[in-house]
C-alpha cells in the first residue's frame, strides 16, 4: 500500500506545472514600498575582510523609519546585524586599528552621539557627549583622536509659550525642512580625543565647514567651505586646510584653490603631497555646467584641472592606494560609473561600467572596491569588485523581489523635433502584447540637472504592474550628456524640454505600443514643471498629476530658498520680467485642457504649495477637471509613510479614471 501511494504522489507531482511548484509571483503592489529596505553607507574593514552598511527600513502602521548596521564578510556569507531593533543607528566606521566599530545614535530622547562597539564583544559604548550633538564624525588615522562637525548650540533653548515672531535681517533667509533661517548657528570643525573625551574646535566665525577629511598623516584637515563676505550670494566654496593640533579656531587657515565658483570634496593623496575635489570653472553656466575633477598640492601651489576634455559631472574622488590613479564616480548616458585616471599622463579607465548605477564605493585592499549597485530589475545592494569581477554581496530585497513580477525594461533612443538623439527608459507590462497599444504614461524627473539611470524605479514598476507602458525619458536639462545638452534649456525652461518628451511619446504611439488617446504624464518638482509646460503646449494628454511644480516664476523670488540660483539664470526680476514672465506656464493656463491632479507639501520651501494652488483654482475657473491635495507640514518630498502611499494611490485612481476606459466609454 505505501508503494501505491508513493507512486500516486509522483504521478501527480508530474501532472503540476514546474511554475506552480515554484514560489507564485504576483503584481507588485503600492504597499510593497514598505516590504523594501534601503541599502546604503558601506563601510569596509580596514583588513578587507568585512563590509559594515545600513539597512532602513519603513513601518507604514507606526509611521516612521528605522535604520540599522550590518555587517557581511568579503568572502561570502551571511549578515550579521551589529544594531539591535527599536533604534536608529547611522554612519557606521571602522576605527583604522580595527578594534571598533563605530556609529551615530540619538537613543533615550538624547542628541546624536558617537557610539562604538568593540569587535571583541560587548554592548554598544556612548563615546561622545556634546550637549547639541554632532552633526558628523570621522576617525583619525591612528584612531587616537575623532573629527567631529558640531553646529553651534542654541543661543536660547527655553520655549516661550507664545513663539516669538521671526527677525530677517539676512540674504538668504529660508530653507526647505528648516523654515525661516533666523540663527546665525554654523557647522564647525572640532578634533576629539578618544582617551580624554576632551574636544577642541578648529574652525570658527560666520562659515560653514564641510567635506572634513584627515590627511594620511593624522596632521592636518582638508575640508571645503564658502568664506567670502556674503555666502548665500555667491557659489565660492574653496578647498582649505587646518593643522589638527591648532588652537585658534582656525585664524591660520591654509586657502588651497581660488577658483571664483565651486570646489569642493577633498581628497588627499597616500603621501599627503596632492587633494583631489570636485570643481566648475564656467561660472556663466551655473548649476547647468559640467563638475571636473583636480588636483592641488596640498601646502600649496597651481591648480590643475584633470578631466577638462570629459564633459561630464564626477562626484567622489579617492586616491589608489599606490597613489597613481584617482577614482570617482561618473554620471554618463543614464549611466553611473566608476572610472580611475592616471593624475600624471591623464589616461582614464572605465572600471566599472555597464547598464547600472554605481554608487557609495569605497576602496579597500589592493584596489579592490566595495560599492552599491542598482539594475532596472534591482535597487542598490553592497557589491565588491576584484579582479575585473562584479559580485553582489549583500542580498537585502531579494526574497522580495522573487516574489513579484517586474516590469520589462527598455532602453530607447529617438529624435527630438530639432533632430537632437534623446535617451529613454520603456517599462512594459508584465504580460504585455504587443499585438495592441496601450496607455501610455510619461514620467518626468526632477531636477532639471540630473537623469533617469539604469537603477529600479519603484514607482514606474507599480504603474507598469497596472497595466500602463511607462516612458521615463532624459530631456535636454538632464545631467550625463554634456554642458550643452543641459544648458540648451538655460532661461528658457519648457521649450526644447517640452519637444523632447512629446517626441518620446510619438516614438512610442508610431511604433504601436502606446494608443493616442490614452496618455498620461506627471512628475514631480522640475518633474512636476515640465509636466506644466506640456499641458498649456499640448492637448495630446488626457491625464496629468503635477507634483511640486511652478506656476509664475516671479513669486517664487524670496518665497522659495533658490534666490541665487535665479539670479544666476534669470537676472533680478525688474530687470528681466519679459523673461521671468516667459518661463511661467500660469500665463498660458487657458490654453489647458487636460485633468491635471496638483499635489505638493504644505511647508515645502523649495517649490512652495503657492503654485500648484495658482494652477488648481485657474482650472477650477475654467470649469476643466482638476484636483489640489495638500500633505499637512510636509517639505518638498513626503516624509510620512501614509502620504508616500497616499499620493501614489492618487495617481494610480487619477490615470485610471481618464485612461483605463476605452475612449467611446468616457
Amino acid at each position: 500500500m505505501k508503494t501505491i501511494r508513493l507512486v500516486l504522489l509522483f504521478c501527480f507531482i508530474l501532472s503540476v506545472p514546474l511554475h506552480s511548484i515554484a514560489q507564485e509571483r504576483r503584481s507588485i503592489e503600492v504597499d510593497d514600498q514598505f516590504k523594501m529596505a534601503n541599502v546604503g553607507d558601506l563601510q569596509p574593514s580596514p583588513d578587507g575582510k568585512w563590509i559594515a552598511y545600513t539597512v532602513r527600513t519603513t513601518s507604514l502602521k507606526d509611521e516612521k523609519s528605522e535604520t540599522r548596521i550590518w555587517m557581511l564578510p568579503t568572502s561570502g556569507g551571511e549578515a550579521i546585524p551589529m544594531t539591535a531593533k527599536g533604534s536608529s543607528a547611522g554612519r557606521p566606521r571602522w576605527s583604522p586599528d580595527g578594534k571598533y566599530l563605530s556609529f551615530t545614535a540619538s537613543r533615550d530622547k538624547g542628541k546624536s552621539q558617537v557610539w562604538i562597539l568593540n569587535r571583541m564583544g560587548g554592548e554598544a559604548q556612548q563615546l561622545t557627549e556634546i550637549k547639541q550633538g554632532i552633526t558628523s564624525y570621522d576617525w583619525s588615522p591612528d584612531a587616537s583622536r575623532l573629527l567631529l562637525m558640531i553646529k553651534d548650540a542654541k543661543a536660547d533653548t527655553t520655549k516661550p509659550k507664545t513663539a516669538k515672531p521671526w527677525v530677517i535681517d539676512k540674504l538668504e533667509f529660508k530653507r526647505d525642512r528648516v523654515g525661516y533661517l533666523t540663527e546665525n548657528r554654523h557647522n564647525h570643525l572640532y578634533v576629539f580625543d578618544v582617551e580624554s573625551k576632551e574636544s577642541r574646535q578648529i574652525t570658527s566665525g560666520p562659515w560653514d565647514a564641510s567635506g572634513a577629511v584627515w590627511s594620511p598623516d593624522g596632521k592636518r584637515i582638508a575640508f571645503h567651505s564658502n568664506r567670502t563676505e556674503e555666502p548665500a550670494a555667491n557659489d565660492d566654496s574653496n578647498i582649505w586646510v587646518v593643522a589638527a593640533d591648532d588652537t585658534t579656531k582656525g585664524a591660520n587657515l591654509l586657502k588651497l584653490t581660488q577658483n571664483p565658483i565651486m570646489d569642493t570634496s577633498p581628497a588627499w593623496s597616500l603621501d599627503g603631497s596632492l587633494i583631489a575635489y570636485r570643481t566648475r570653472t564656467d561660472k556663466e553656466a551655473s548649476w547647468y555646467s559640467s563638475v571636473h575633477l583636480a588636483v592641488v598640492p596640498s601646502n600649496g601651489g597651481a591648480e590643475r584641472v584633470l578631466t577638462e576634455e570629459l564633459d561630464r559631472r564626477i562626484s567622489s574622488p579617492k586616491f589608489s592606494a599606490d597613489g597613481q590613479h584617482i577614482y570617482f564616480q561618473l554620471e554618463d548616458s543614464g549611466e553611473s560609473q566608476i572610472v580611475r585616471i592616471d593624475h600624471v599622463s591623464g589616461q582614464m579607465e572605465r572600471v566599472v561600467k555597464g547598464d547600472l548605477t554605481a554608487s557609495s564605493y569605497q576602496l579597500f585592499g589592493d584596489d579592490q572596491i566595495a560599492l552599491m549597485v542598482s539594475r532596472f530589475s534591482h535597487p542598490g545592494e553592497v557589491h565588491v569588485y576584484s579582479g575585473g569581477t562584479l559580485k553582489q554581496m549583500s542580498h537585502v530585497n531579494d526574497a522580495f523581489l522573487a516574489s513579484v513580477n517586474l516590469s520589462r525594461v527598455e532602453n530607447i533612443h529617438f529624435a527630438s523635433k530639432d533632430g537632437t538623439e534623446i535617451e529613454g527608459f520603456v517599462h512594459y507590462p508584465a504580460d504585455y502584447d504587443a499585438s495592441k497599444p496601450y496607455p501610455t504614461l510619461l514620467r518626468i524627473h526632477g531636477g532639471p540637472v540630473s537623469q533617469y539611470s539604469h537603477s529600479f524605479h519603484f514607482n514606474s514598476e507599480v504603474f507598469a504592474a497596472n497595466g500602463y507602458v511607462v516612458l521615463r525619458t532624459n530631456p535636454r536639462g538632464s545631467s550625463g550628456y554634456g554642458q550643452d545638452f543641459s544648458t540648451a534649456i538655460f532661461a528658457d525652461w519648457g521649450e526644447k524640454d517640452s519637444e523632447d518628451v512629446i517626441a518620446g511619446v510619438e516614438y512610442l504611439v508610431n511604433k504601436g505600443v502606446s494608443d493616442p488617446a490614452r496618455l498620461g504624464l506627471g512628475g514631480w518638482s522640475y518633474g512636476g514643471m515640465l509636466t506644466n509646460y506640456v499641458i498649456v503646449r499640448t492637448g495630446m494628454f488626457s491625464a496629468a498629476t503635477s507634483g511640486a511644480s511652478m506656476a509664475h516664476a516671479i513669486p517664487m523670488y524670496g518665497h522659495d530658498h533658490y534666490q541665487r540660483i535665479w539670479e544666476e539664470e534669470m537676472g533680478l526680476p525688474w530687470e528681466n520680467k519679459e523673461g521671468w514672465e516667459r518661463i511661467s506656464p500660469l500665463n498660458d493656463v487657458d490654453n489647458i485642457s487636460t485633468p491635471t491632479l496638483w499635489v505638493g507639501g504644505e511647508k515645502d520651501w523649495n517649490v512652495p504649495i503657492i503654485n500648484s494652488e495658482n494652477f488648481y483654482q485657474s482650472m477650477k475657473r475654467m470649469g476643466i477637471d482638476t484636483q489640489l491635495v495638500v500633505y499637512p507640514g510636509q517639505p518638498h518630498s513626503l516624509l510620512v509613510p501614509s502620504y508616500r502611499k497616499d499620493v501614489l494611490e492618487r495617481y494610480l485612481a487619477w490615470y485610471d479614471k481618464y485612461l483605463k476606459p476605452m475612449p467611446d466609454e468616457l
